[in-house]
């Protein structure tokens, strides 16, 4: 994701996030950890960011950043979002939960939607960054972009309430959502 105003830039969308010192959250599809030191600051030294991710190469990695950043509120965790009991999270644990640039991906979005929700305190938020096209061979393949409007009839349908949206970058939206 290249810096700039193009792409997301964590530390500027994370003013959306509404984040708390001592929040629990966590990243789903962290990925590479875009946005772990931005997450683990904005919950701060009492607070605790789970990173998580199904490339057991790519957990490893998480904790080897968060270790040379001294972000010791940081636990990497191996996850598989699509299966029952799949996210090693006690029910309703988490303060927040965050799906950025993996939406897409994920092939039983509702298995998914179902397994993170069970992590998630009622009243906790469920922020989803997600492409909104396919750019210069960046991102998802333009059949595999999944609309806004899709994005938030699919949290509906799993008793989510949409708070709001918010700018996300050039070629992404941003949802901030509630569970009720």
């Amino acid at each position: 994701m290249a810096i700039g105003g193009r792409f997301v830039v964590p530390e500027i969308v994370a003013s959306h996030f509404h984040l708390r010192e001592g929040d629990v959250v966590a990243d789903f599809g962290s990925g590479s950890g875009f946005f772990m030191k931005t997450l683990a600051q904005a919950v701060g030294a009492s607070g605790r960011l789970y990173a998580c991710d199904i490339q057991k190469q790519l957990v490893e990695k998480l904790g080897d950043q968060a270790r040379l950043l001294g972000l010791s509120n940081v636990f990497p965790l191996w996850c598989d979002l699509e299966e029952p009991n799949g996210i090693t999270i006690a029910d309703g644990e988490l303060d927040a939960a965050f799906l950025i640039n993996t939406l897409f991906l994920i092939e039983k979005k509702d298995d998914a939607i179902t397994e993170m929700s069970r992590t998630l305190r009622r009243g906790g938020k469920f922020i989803i960054i997600d492409w909104s096209e396919s750019f210069g061979g960046l991102g998802p393949q333009p059949s595999q972009v999944i609309a806004a409007k899709d994005t938030t009839a699919l949290l509906e349908s799993h008793g989510f309430v949409l708070d709001r949206d918010f700018p996300a970058g050039e070629h992404h939206y941003g949802l901030a959502f509630r569970r009720v």
